[in-house]
């Protein structure tokens, strides 16, 4: 491909995919480029947020999943109990394996092109890009976590904050409830959301060490819920360190999006939602010519969950402050709601 595409992106996860159809929807020709072909699958809570659905219509993407009312909070032992509705829309409980094919199959629907291959080396000047043996005006970094493109250009940000690790689990189970259930134990949380009529995942996140099961016996009412129940939808799966930091998003034509971009924590369920919002908004930058503006823009779209995640996890790492915070919460409902509500 020796002619110049407008944008191309790095990563075929769902932001990736997102960016894609945003910016073919404006008129731009885009390639996407992943060294992964079949099961885009991956660890994660898998629980969209309204704000997530509410993006994924705007892309034109109809889901089938299981509906998530709300969010409550259980402590290990049973003792303590909160929930809260969402507000007016509801989110969805989606298999992420059914999430990234939905969202390639509208991107290749608008003609975006889809290329195996990994960026392994980018150069740059003041009219485009190279990368993966592909001439562009812009490159989108969506390649996750630890993104090499991110720290190949000098962007990763060493993080002070204590390690955390996420295992993943599907059971073959019909859902015991409309909300995602975050259960805490003393130094780990357990994610239930449901997925389908007869699925369950569950998530597991806390420091470094212990496979699925040992850190399943940590939360004694979920681990007797499951006892006997089939696994679904393969193996166990693990992402981290979740906390990651970059020094900026832009470096010349070359623009972070999603996980890539820096990453907190999924204490909060909001990573797709707030990736999709970076979708969106970088696209916008690209299709003024502004890719600049694109810092301003993250700065804004993430500011509100990347404060509220930050705060509850400063919290949550202090063993005084989270023996107390289910005990505050179900005190004081209507502040655990008014938490639910901003971060959804």
């Amino acid at each position: 491909m020796s002619r110049k595409i407008d944008v191309l992106v790095a990563g075929a996860g769902p932001v990736g995919l997102a960016t894609a159809i945003y910016a073919a929807k404006s008129g731009l020709e885009v390639v996407v480029c992943d060294p992964r072909s079949g099961d885009m699958d991956k660890a994660c809570g898998e629980g969209l947020m309204p704000t997530a659905t509410g993006h994924l219509r705007e892309l034109d993407i109809e889901l089938s999943g299981h509906p998530i009312r709300g969010i409550a909070y259980l402590s290990s032992d049973g003792s303590h109990h909160v929930q809260a509705a969402f507000r007016g829309e509801h989110g969805m409980g989606v298999r992420r394996t059914v999430l990234a094919e939905k969202l390639a199959a509208e991107a290749a629907r608008l003609g975006v092109q889809r290329i195996d291959a990994r960026v392994e080396q980018v150069t740059q000047d003041d009219h485009g890009v190279h990368a993966a043996g592909i001439d562009a005006r812009w490159l989108v970094a969506a390649d996750g976590l630890h993104s090499r493109i991110r720290r190949d250009l000098g962007m990763d940000r060493p993080s002070s904050a204590s390690p955390r690790f996420g295992l993943r689990q599907h059971f073959a189970l019909a859902p015991w409830s409309d909300n995602v259930e975050v259960t805490w134990a003393e130094d780990t949380e357990a994610y239930v959301t449901p997925v389908g009529d007869r699925s369950v995942g569950v998530a597991i996140l806390g420091g470094r060490g212990g496979s699925f099961d040992e850190r399943l016996e940590r939360f004694p009412n979920l681990r007797d819920r499951l006892r006997g129940v089939g696994i679904a939808g393969g193996p166990v799966l693990g992402a981290g360190p979740l906390r990651q930091t970059s020094s900026r998003r832009v470096s010349g034509r070359v623009l972070l999006v999603g996980d890539a971009s820096g990453y907190v924590d999924a204490l909060t369920g909001e990573g797709i939602s707030v990736g999709l919002a970076q979708a969106e908004a970088l696209v916008r930058c690209l299709v003024a010519n502004r890719p600049d503006d694109y810092e301003r823009a993250w700065w804004r779209v993430t500011r509100r969950t990347r404060t509220l995640t930050l705060l509850l996890l400063a919290a949550s790492q202090r063993p005084a402050l989270r023996r107390g915070l289910l005990p505050a919460a179900s005190r004081l409902p209507f502040l655990f709601s008014a938490g639910v509500r901003a971060a959804a």
